[in-house]
């Protein structure tokens, strides 16, 4: 098991340095100079050299690469460029809103979709099936933003419901603060909801019309006992990979939501830095949401040893 555990760390960590160094060369890939953009359009050559120096972007690639992996690895992503302000400060005040945000999401999207999913696998050819596909493909060929600006549209704007943007954060007032993020992580949710439910369903059918199914309804048992214990029990692995890979998704991919609601997350940080090519915030903050996708996908793999003991068998020969 310490044998296993030990080789997906080092393969996170190898993951991590490369990812890093797609993240360096892709940011510095970007149009536009950003010691231009600091000294202003209007600007002689001469300030925009000595800007350029003192942001060090006049030395070689290589050591640049290695002063941003060593203030990575410590923990210092050096100040924006924009702001003047530390970036580790910026992320440790955005990056709250989008963990809440995706964690509220990826409830509402579990809730949903493994229900859908059991619902469409238990009344497989029937009406409750149809249903629940029918709206899985709707919520999967919707756009997250066309989606966002009806939610805005009608929850908000006519029938008053949730508020149309604002944040308030839960750790401080619980109630309001899941009020203004119920919405945007309504949105989130029934997306990532559609492809869980469709993973869900597909991973029951099969699991249903397994020998040890048939064997524990000839016994006698409850249907809902053998769909439960037996038929979701053993569909997990698959249900636990697609809601790992969702979350990832999510951290990563509420960009465009925070724009929409006006929520002050790593996603609106991440456009501001882009438009005003701030190198240091920019590679930090997709640096630190690889190393989130990285962590989930390290905390998936090792909670499949609890849930199935094969994979920790597995683990123990290797």
């Amino acid at each position: 098991m310490l044998r296993y555990v030990f080789h997906r760390l080092w393969q996170s960590a190898l993951t991590l340095v490369l990812a890093s160094v797609v993240i360096f060369l892709g940011v510095r890939a970007l149009p536009g100079d950003p010691a231009v953009t600091m000294a202003g359009e209007q600007a002689d050559p001469q300030t925009v050299a000595a800007v350029r120096a003192h942001l060090g972007l006049d030395r070689p690639l290589w050591a640049q690469y290695w002063e941003f992996l060593w203030h990575s690895v410590s923990g210092d992503f050096g100040h924006s460029i924009r702001t003047g302000s530390p970036v580790r400060a910026m992320i440790a005040t955005t990056f709250p809103v989008t963990l809440q945000l995706a964690g509220y999401a990826m409830l509402i999207a579990v809730l949903t979709g493994v229900s859908g999913g059991v619902l469409a696998a238990v009344y497989r050819g029937r009406w409750p099936e149809w249903l629940a596909n029918g709206v899985s493909l709707v919520a999967m060929s919707v756009p997250t933003f066309w989606l966002g600006l009806l939610g805005v549209l009608y929850l908000s704007v006519r029938l008053h419901w949730f508020p149309a943007s604002g944040y308030v954060s839960p750790l401080h007032d619980p109630a309001r603060g899941g009020y203004y993020l119920t919405l945007p992580a309504l949105v989130l949710g029934l997306t990532h909801a559609a492809m869980l439910q469709r993973q869900t369903r597909s991973s029951m059918v099969e699991t249903l019309t397994a020998d040890f199914v048939r064997t524990a309804r000839a016994k006698g048992l409850a249907p809902m006992t053998v769909v439960v214990r037996y038929g979701l029990r053993n569909s997990l692995i698959v249900v636990t990979t697609v809601i790992g890979l969702q979350l990832g998704l999510l951290i990563a991919g509420t960009v465009v939501t925070e724009r929409i609601f006006a929520l002050p997350g790593i996603g609106k940080l991440t456009l501001d830095s882009l438009f005003s090519r701030d190198y240091p915030v920019i590679e930090a903050v997709v640096l630190v949401i690889v190393a989130s996708y990285i962590l989930i996908n390290l905390l998936v793999d090792l909670l499949y040893t609890v849930i199935d003991p094969r994979v920790r068998v597995a683990g123990r020969t290797r």
